[in-house]
């Protein structure tokens, strides 16, 4: 029996085995050309968020919008757009798998689509806009009539110009309060001052809610946040707040908010601006407060109240990351690291950036990673470059000892480093042999292109051949004779002997964490 013939008789393995392939597009339009089950099941995966699906045209607004009908379909006519210009495609309903709504997805979709259609039209300069907006209004009429099963939506404002198409959006959703029903996952980004009008509509939202799960708000504002004290609707179903790039200086009453939520699994602050009133308020709770991620700004204030804070919840902290620099301030980060070593016993993700500082801080950072090393599966360490050579001693302290201290697997690795020493390097090469490491990303500040050749030759040595790593990504500052930040990625004959001993290089971009909001997504 073939195994097409397999899968055809079970359908409910068919669709776990394309599910695998969910970001895989490639092989999802593969799946549809093998038989009508396999198209069936393969459809709502490449239409679940097709805006977020990198696309070398944008016809799927045209598919959308083949089947507009009403005072929209005659709006559209006045600007001579007609069923001709619409792909015939429609052998599925299409709109109905939308699981995302991403508005600054959306929105360039929508302005990289309309560019041909405008030309094609010849739409007066003085209508651009209008006729775009219009687009945009049709299409979310389109998701509300079409009953669309939303399950995350991000809602980013960061451009004045774009609050007539938050407004719209905004506007349609409270007028139509069904929409909400499965949405579990939103998300506000607000870059820069927001309009008093955009953000009742966003509470109005809030409250709206009946299934939320995760809220994430990014930018400097908290009004929403205020919002889950009022609404008893997220008592029992949220269980995820993320908050990132937000000023709590100032706002009291956050105890509130957080006391009448009994779901409430993890909490993650990253790059907030904290003081005293606000952990103090933390401490003050009576419910467990999981803390699993703190990635701190540089603002922060190292007093009692921290200290109260990660003796009280240091056990669920999972993720830390910090900045080390400023002399004068030696002191405090001696203290919060000490503190650190001391109350956070499960630390997953470490990332540590390190400037102009002396090697009892490196020493302290070796001993938290080594506190740490049961539970580390994600460790970064960037040494930010300066005009002195505490960087090439920073570098080489680390290199020289680090590797000693790794855990047997890591998830993941990524080194900014200024390697001038090529013994250094391969020391640490040495004594890390026995650690396996899925994403190994090493950058290399040094300049010196001797240096990058041996580096490449160490890492044959003791990575390559004997196949310590899944995925690579080097990146340099003199790479093969270029002045210009390398990757070796872009080297194929390289990449290929790789791929010889089962290992993957990739752009450093694509490999590297640089996104913690990302990371907390995954």
């Amino acid at each position: 029996m073939s195994y097409s013939k397999i899968f055809s008789d079970l359908p409910e393995l068919t669709y776990e085995v394309i599910k695998y392939f969910r970001n895989d597009f490639s092989t999802l339009y593969s799946c549809i050309l093998v038989n009508r089950l396999w198209c069936r099941l393969a459809i709502p995966l490449l239409w679940e968020n097709p805006f977020s699906t990198p696309k070398q045209n944008f016809n799927f607004i045209g598919i959308y919008l083949h089947n507009l009908n009403g005072d929209l379909k005659v709006k559209l006519n006045e600007y001579k757009v007609d069923d001709n210009l619409f792909p015939l495609n429609t052998l599925f309903n299409y709109p109905i798998f939308l699981k995302y709504l991403y508005t600054q997805k959306i929105i360039s979709s929508i302005e990289r689509w309309s560019k041909d259609v405008i030309r094609t039209l010849k739409i007066e300069s003085n209508s651009v806009f209008k006729f775009k907006r219009l687009i945009h209004i049709s299409l979310f009429k389109i998701f509300i009539e079409n009953e669309v099963n939303i399950h995350t939506i991000n809602i980013q404002f960061n451009n004045y110009y774009l609050h007539y198409y938050i407004d719209d959006m905004l506007e349609l959703m409270l007028q139509n309060p069904d929409f909400f029903h499965n949405i579990s996952n939103l998300k506000f980004h607000f870059i820069g001052p927001s309009l008093d009008h955009t953000k009742n509509r966003i509470s109005q939202i809030i409250n709206l809610h009946q299934n939320l799960k995760k809220i994430t708000l990014l930018g400097y504002f908290c009004f929403p946040l205020y919002q889950l004290s009022r609404n008893h609707n997220h008592s029992n179903t949220l269980n995820t707040i993320i908050l990132f790039n937000i000023s709590f200086i100032g706002i009291t009453n956050l105890d509130k908010v957080f006391e009448q939520l009994n779901v409430l699994e993890s909490v993650h602050i990253i790059h907030c601006i904290l003081d005293t009133d606000f952990i103090q308020q933390i401490v003050n709770l009576t419910k467990p407060f999981k803390l699993k991620s703190i990635f701190l700004n540089r603002e922060l204030q190292i007093d009692e109240s921290l200290q109260l804070l990660l003796q009280k919840y240091g056990d669920y902290l999972e993720n830390f990351g910090f900045r080390y620099d400023f002399v004068d301030l030696f002191p405090k980060k001696q203290q919060l690291l000490e503190l650190i070593i001391k109350y956070c016993k499960n630390i997953k993700f470490l990332d540590l950036t390190v400037f102009n500082i002396n090697n009892w801080i490196i020493y302290q950072l070796f001993n938290l990673t080594e506190n740490s090393k049961q539970n580390l599966n994600y460790l970064s360490i960037d040494v930010i470059n300066n005009l002195s050579s505490n960087i090439i001693e920073c570098s080489s302290t680390i290199l020289r000892n680090l590797g000693q201290i790794l855990p047997l697997k890591l998830e993941y690795l990524n080194l900014v480093l200024n390697i001038k020493y090529i013994d250094d390097f391969e020391i640490f090469l040495k004594n890390s042999q026995n650690t396996f490491i899925k994403k190994l990303i090493i950058t290399n500040k040094e300049i010196d292109d001797d240096i990058h050749d041996y580096i490449l030759f160490y890492i044959k040595e003791y990575i390559m051949k004997k196949k310590r790593v899944k995925y690579l990504a080097i990146i340099s500052n003199f790479f093969k004779g270029s002045t210009v930040n390398n990757d070796l990625f872009s080297f194929k004959d390289e990449v290929k002997e790789y791929e010889f001993y089962n290992i993957k290089i990739q752009k450093y971009e694509d490999l590297a964490i640089d996104n913690k909001l990302k990371f907390i997504n995954l």
